[in-house]
């Protein structure tokens, strides 16, 4: 149940990812009055599949870890809004956020905490075998492929490190490369090569179609491996970038880094006075994006409004 006594609050997270929700709980703790807001719940987390690698579970689904954190920030007062917000207006002390709805909301302070998004190949299936073999993060799944055969999409230095990663557990990776070289940090690269023949690196060649019915299968790609252009596979990652969503911090004018992220101090406070953000749209921890490092930034944003409020 959404819980919307009235539209003013103290602290409005606009996200609804690990960092939202954990700033959330904080906030909470801290009495302040609470709104966490955004139209895809729990973010990326939501549906990666099985986490092995946050403290205190052994492991445990992303829904269910982000329908935890939401029932621990709810039981604090926290209101959980499933709506996109479309804009972020006013001053410090005094900001109106607009759902998509044209509905407002007044805050004191704001969080933005709106994730990247990852690209993708765009085909069929992709979307409906995400999280059932097919992925985004090395980091966060590629120990789920202990001894099974995976794919790597991409040639840039994502691509590589994944890969890197990656053969501490699949027994054969396959980099599937759209052009005829790797475009990845020379150390990276050279570590990929000692790996030897555990990485087959398909250069010119691309990924036409995902197939699998419940859960991914093989794809299909544009020259033939072993006279066939099907390669089956236990898992395939996508590993093409990412851009941060940023929309609405470019429409209050703050500062991104050289990489388009939102730029922070290390209290997560940007240069517009009253507003903080957390997450993924941050790039603190550089390519490191994992649900505890956003939910620690999510707790100090929280406690760095909470003293700002208190200065006030």
């Amino acid at each position: 149940m959404e819980k919307e006594a009235s539209n003013s609050f103290d602290f409005i997270s606009v996200g609804s990812g690990a960092a939202g929700l954990a700033a959330a709980v904080y906030a909470g703790r801290y009495r302040m009055k609470t709104a966490v807001f955004g139209d895809s719940f729990g973010g990326y987390t939501s549906i990666a599949g099985e986490i092995e690698n946050y403290p205190g579970y052994i492991s445990v689904d992303g829904f269910d870890l982000m329908l935890t954190m939401k029932k621990q920030a709810e039981n604090l007062g926290a209101a959980i809004i499933d709506q996109k917000i479309t804009s972020v207006k006013g001053e410090p002390g005094n900001f109106v956020v607009t759902d998509q709805n044209g509905k407002e909301y007044t805050a004191k302070t704001i969080m933005i905490a709106t994730g990247m998004e990852h690209k993708t190949l765009g085909l069929p299936n992709e979307k409906e075998l995400t999280s059932k073999g097919v992925h985004y993060c090395t980091t966060c799944d590629a120990p789920l492929y202990k001894d099974k055969v995976i794919a790597i999409v991409g040639g840039g230095d994502a691509a590589v490190k994944g890969a890197n990663l990656s053969a501490e557990y699949a027994k054969k990776i396959f980099l599937i490369v759209r052009s005829n070289k790797i475009k990845a940090e020379p150390i990276n690269y050279e570590q990929m090569k000692k790996l030897g023949d555990k990485v087959e690196i398909l250069f010119e060649t691309q990924v036409l179609q995902i197939e699998g019915a419940q859960k991914f299968e093989k794809v299909v790609l544009s020259k033939p491996i072993a006279d066939s252009p099907d390669l089956p596979l236990d898992g395939l990652f996508i590993e093409i970038g990412h851009f941060p969503r940023t929309e609405i911090a470019q429409s209050l004018d703050i500062i991104l880094d050289e990489k388009g992220f939102i730029q922070t101090d290390a209290f997560m406070r940007t240069n517009k006075e009253g507003i903080f953000a957390a997450g993924d749209v941050i790039n603190l921890f550089g390519s490191f994006k994992q649900d505890i490092t956003s939910a620690a930034m999510g707790a100090v944003a929280a406690t760095s409004a909470y003293e700002y409020l208190k200065m006030q």
